[in-house]
């Protein structure tokens, strides 16, 4: 496996490539992917992936940009997990955006990159403004010595699958539907970072989970499950109640934060790396009157959370 994330590298080996955001890996990329794999291996090329950092809308109007469901290091993460050969890491910045459509195929898929097949979404575009279609793709192909493919796109239950879908029902609180997109329950991955110690003051005490990014798609209470808290058995899978919002309660004008509550546990995990994996929506954030308000909800809330896992267990 080999990842690029600065500049792209003359290649000297031709590849089977696609490209795209790849934000959330959901089934419909996998499925990208597996047909990637299954066309490199039988042309017998590396299988190579195209993505790029910020997602071209952040970077163009960030305060409008849809929420990201994954960090680059999550992405990274599935795509690795789906064992495609290399991955290449577009910095998109003024440069890349003002790159014609003619010179993205001749100069970074043929020259750069040596593309001999090439696999794209069925609504892809590319290039300054956007203007790059398949067509164009398929135009210039023969001269630039590559074919192209266009993905058709994957649909559930005659739902189309995609990132907006995805954001949608984590946005509407429906984790079920979330799962069946990603074909894996939602999860968040960040290092436990300090917070303001008040949840082990009024004793539920908490990870604060360290958040790439300040617009995450779903916020609530929530049944979680977390791997990585325990460092001497990694694989151990924990259960928990997490809280994703502003913690109206406490703050005025807070930032998001997400704080785990780990059931039953009682060590130090500061600095450690954790997935929290978002199985089920108790309830919507709520200001309260004071703290003590706030205590009697919470012990609510990990009952219920307990009541959930058990129901899980036994199904």
């Amino acid at each position: 496996m080999h990842t690029w994330r600065r500049s792209l590298i003359r290649g000297k080996t031709p590849v089977a490539l696609t490209i795209g955001n790849f934000d959330g890996v959901h089934l419909g990329h996998q499925a990208m992917l597996i047909r990637l794999k299954d066309v490199a291996k039988r042309l017998g090329l590396p299988a190579c992936v195209m993505t790029f950092e910020p997602h071209p809308r952040e970077f163009f109007a960030p305060d409008q940009a849809p929420a990201r469901l994954t960090s680059l290091r999550e992405k990274l993460k599935y795509l690795i997990q789906a064992e495609v050969d290399c991955i290449h890491v577009c910095r998109f910045n003024y440069d890349f955006a003002r790159i014609s459509p003619e010179q993205f195929i001749t100069r970074i898929l043929n020259r750069e990159l040596s593309v001999r097949w090439l696999l794209v979404g069925d609504d892809f575009r590319f290039g300054a403004r956007r203007a790059g279609d398949f067509a164009m793709l398929q135009a210039y192909s023969s001269a630039n010595g590559f074919t192209v493919e266009a993905m058709p796109s994957v649909a559930i239950d005659d739902q189309r699958i995609s990132s907006t879908a995805t954001r949608q029902a984590l946005a509407a609180g429906n984790l079920n539907q979330a799962r069946k997109l990603l074909g894996r329950p939602y999860s968040i991955s960040g290092r436990v970072i300090d917070g303001d110690k008040l949840g082990k003051q009024i004793g539920f005490p908490t990870a604060n989970i360290q958040l790439k990014y300040n617009h995450p798609p779903l916020s609530g209470i929530f049944v979680v499950t977390v791997h990585g808290a325990m460092k001497a058995s990694p694989e151990t899978v924990l259960p928990g109640v997490a809280s994703l919002g502003v913690r109206p309660t406490i703050h005025e004008n807070g930032k998001p934060v997400l704080e785990v509550h780990l059931f039953d546990f009682n060590q130090d995990i500061y600095g450690q790396h954790l997935q929290v994996d978002f199985l089920h929506k108790l309830r919507d954030e709520e200001k309260y009157a004071d703290i003590d308000t706030l205590i009697v909800q919470i012990n609510k809330d990990v009952v219920q959370a307990k009541e959930f896992l058990l129901t899980v267990q036994n199904l």
